[in-house]
């Protein structure tokens, strides 16, 4: 047990240098994979591997240091700090496509057809080009894919919309059972969470599926395609490790490990849920239904 006056430093870890590189294998990966080359998959295979391992190793490692009492208010406090941190550059993320998607619906597509000071532009880039949006003539038909039709609002877009809003109100039901030390109530209540965020990925992948081989929506169907997955694909990637984070948090629960008092790691993780759902409703709003 740590004394209160003692501020807890760890020992070195090779888990962020773990971390950069399984992360740096997998956006290569998934690079080359966008640029057709046949060894992409496996380079992203290794990668995905390799971040599974990390947060096995990681996760592991900080629960051994929690349970052995190593933490104290001041460490707790340096934790709150860090994830908040951390909570507020995936803002700045999100902010940077959600820019992306405001420049190009906003200020590039009337611009392009002659609108303010894009006459001239106009009459020398594309003079037959007209602003609509999304756009469904593509500039040049050999490098773009013409998409058949949008994802509307409607159908899987609303029922994921209704299933991460449901997730928010369940992992906050589990955090009342936890500060009532209702364990059963705090299990099912994160097990529920879980199985709703799976849910939402699963239907997630059908609408790609959908999208690419009925709708020909691709990364090459010009800006809205460009927009659309990166968006979408990006938040999905969220709500997957949110999950993996959630069960996580399930199987220490399951274990006994939180009581009403200290149960920070429990916290984090419902922050970053939270921060999930939001970011969510941006996409539904701007993405699809706008």
């Amino acid at each position: 047990m740590v004394s209160k006056d003692i501020y807890f430093i760890p020992e070195p870890s090779k888990w962020p240098i773990v971390a950069s590189l399984a992360l740096f294998t997998t956006f290569i990966g998934g690079a080359m994979l966008l640029n057709q080359s046949s060894n992409g998959k496996y380079v992203l295979i290794l990668g995905a591997m390799g971040i599974i391992y990390m947060f096995a190793g990681w996760f592991s490692s900080v629960i051994s240091e929690s349970l052995s009492g190593s933490y104290n208010r001041q460490v707790d406090v340096s934790f709150r700090m860090g994830m908040g941190w951390f909570i507020f550059s995936e803002v700045m993320f999100f902010a940077a496509f959600f820019g992306a998607l405001f420049y190009a619906r906003v200020l590039s597509v009337p611009w392009l057809s002659g609108e303010g000071h894009g006459v001239a532009t106009h009459q020398f880039l594309w003079p037959a080009f007209k602003a609509a949006w999304p756009m469904s003539v593509m500039p040049n038909p050999a490098s773009f894919t013409a998409y058949k039709d949008t994802i509307p609002a409607t159908g899987i877009p609303a029922i994921n919309t209704l299933l991460l809003l449901t997730s928010g109100v369940t992992i906050t039901f589990a955090h009342w059972a936890l500060k009532k030390v209702q364990r059963n109530h705090l299990c099912a209540w994160l097990a529920a969470t879980v199985l709703l965020g799976a849910l939402f990925v699963y239907l997630q992948a059908g609408e790609y599926h959908h999208a690419y081989s009925e709708l020909n929506l691709k990364l090459s169907s010009g800006i809205y395609g460009s927009t659309f997955f990166l968006l979408t694909g990006f938040h999905g990637f969220h709500v997957t490790m949110g999950a993996v984070m959630i069960l996580a948090i399930l199987f220490r629960s399951l274990k006994g490990h939180f009581t009403k008092n200290d149960h920070f790691a429990f916290e984090a993780v419902a922050w970053y849920w939270h921060f999930v759902d939001v970011v969510w409703l941006g996409l539904f709003i701007f993405v699809y239904w706008l």
